[in-house]
């Protein structure tokens, strides 16, 4: 179970505060010689634990020390559950990286606590305008950025061609459509969608998010209060509760993002919500259903709702105020952005990542990759997505109750009281609102 940030909060600023206070931000000079030559060990967190990704970014690494014989770069990976108790835990005590992978809501936490230094100066090397103005806005405050993304991706429906067409099924465009195809291709060994609500991930917040984006909605107000006993909220839980009495495992009430995925992988479930991450997964778990997924938009309430995107990720990279060597981070992060380099990193993941720069993807490098060839529809609908949505709760721009949101697993454990004890859905989602804005009410 993740610690939960409101408990460390006041402590962890009061730490952090001081430590800058102490401490002078280096520019460079002790990570360099008068030749000009890079020196300095840093460490790198980041949360690409499959493979290939790591591989990648293992190889880069080793280059980056090969081409800078006085740098040395130690990996270290971790879960994003166990990342964000790792750097929450260790803010106070400085025992945090020198640069690592986020995700938004977490890059808001780290900006609020002072533990950031600006990557303003390695996003102009790049090109500021090769990057998304959105994606750099989530890592954003008093017009300085402190994170830059490294690759994005966005949720949509994935769902099984070959289980439509035996059940004379067409493609859901609706949730009305979804929830009657899910219920008919749960058979067998088949659900038609598990409704994944572990309370130590953000996945029943993400199922939830999906309904209320659908309707014009948020699960935050303008200013910044928990919503979760709108109309259009109740309508969503009760929604899920639907899918999850009619057409899921019940083990789903326990499941968090690995759990959900697998089943699909392994062929368990007719429909998922996920990124271009499912192809990998299929790929290596049941190559023989590779040919029978596609992807499609999230279903609308209504057929002619106009179209919309629920979640955006651009998953970024920043650099802790507490390294001794931030130039080094910088050179490594843009060795990463190197073509040839970033093309071989989102190879590692085809369609899974997708670029969050301009001047990738109309590569011929880049389109020769059979994956995104064979792919090219669930690019295009993707790439849509992403051009649509924001982070959870970033409707109303980055903010810490977005992150916090999704970082405590209280919408989870809501459905979970829900469906173990009985509770009444309108007393639960309230409790659940009135903890989560107790929570947003300790850091504004």
């Amino acid at each position: 179970m993740r610690k939960k940030l409101a408990i460390l909060l006041a402590g962890t600023m009061i730490a952090a505060a001081a430590l800058a206070g102490c401490r002078s931000e280096s520019k460079g000079s002790a990570a360099q010689e008068d030749s000009g030559e890079l020196k300095g060990d840093i460490t790198f967190w980041h949360s690409f634990t499959q493979g290939p990704r790591l591989e990648v970014i293992q190889e880069t690494a080793d280059q980056f020390m090969k081409d800078n014989p006085g740098v040395k770069i130690t990996i270290e990976t971790f879960s994003w559950g166990d990342f964000y108790t790792k750097w929450t835990t260790g803010l106070a005590s400085g025992n945090v990286p020198d640069m690592s992978t986020a995700l938004p809501g977490h890059v808001v936490e780290m900006m609020d606590a002072d533990a950031l230094v600006s990557v303003d100066d390695l996003v102009d090397e790049i090109g500021r305008d090769k990057f998304s103005e959105s994606a750099l806005s989530e890592g954003e405050k008093e017009g300085t950025c402190y994170s830059l993304p490294l690759y994005s991706h966005a949720q949509v429906m994935w769902y099984r061609k070959d289980l439509l067409e035996e059940a004379g099924l067409s493609v859901p465009a609706t949730w009305d459509e979804f929830a009657e195809a899910a219920k008919a291709l749960t058979k067998g060994e088949v659900y038609g969608c598990s409704f994944p609500c572990g309370s130590s991930d953000l996945m029943g917040t993400r199922f939830l998010n999906f309904y209320v984006r659908s309707g014009g909605g948020s699960l935050l107000t303008e200013d910044l209060k928990a919503d979760l006993t709108s109309d259009l909220a109740m309508d969503g839980i009760r929604y899920w509760l639907d899918i999850y009495k009619n057409c899921s495992p019940k083990d789903s009430v326990n499941y968090v993002v690995l759990d959900q995925a697998n089943l699909f992988y392994q062929g368990k479930t007719a429909f998922d919500f996920n990124s271009g991450f499912q192809i990998g997964g299929v790929e290596t778990n049941s190559p023989d259903l590779v040919d029978q997924i596609d992807c499609a938009p999230l279903p609308k309430i209504h057929a002619d709702d106009p179209d919309y995107g629920a979640e955006t990720s651009n998953i970024p990279m920043v650099v802790w105020r507490n390294s001794k060597y931030p130039e080094v981070c910088k050179a490594f992060m843009k060795k990463l952005y190197d073509k040839d380099t970033y093309i071989k990193f989102l190879e590692a993941t085809p369609v899974g990542m997708l670029p969050s720069i301009s001047g990738i993807s109309d590569t011929q490098e880049y389109q020769e990759n059979e994956t995104v060839q064979k792919f090219s529809n669930a690019v295009g609908v993707i790439t849509d997505a992403m051009e649509k949505g924001t982070a959870i709760g970033y409707e109303h721009g980055p903010s810490i109750q977005a992150g916090l949101l999704t970082s405590q697993g209280i919408i989870e454990s809501m459905f979970q009281d829900i469906i173990t004890n009985g509770t009444d859905v309108k007393e639960a989602a309230k409790a659940a609102e009135n903890k989560l804005n107790e929570l947003f009410d300790t850091v504004q």
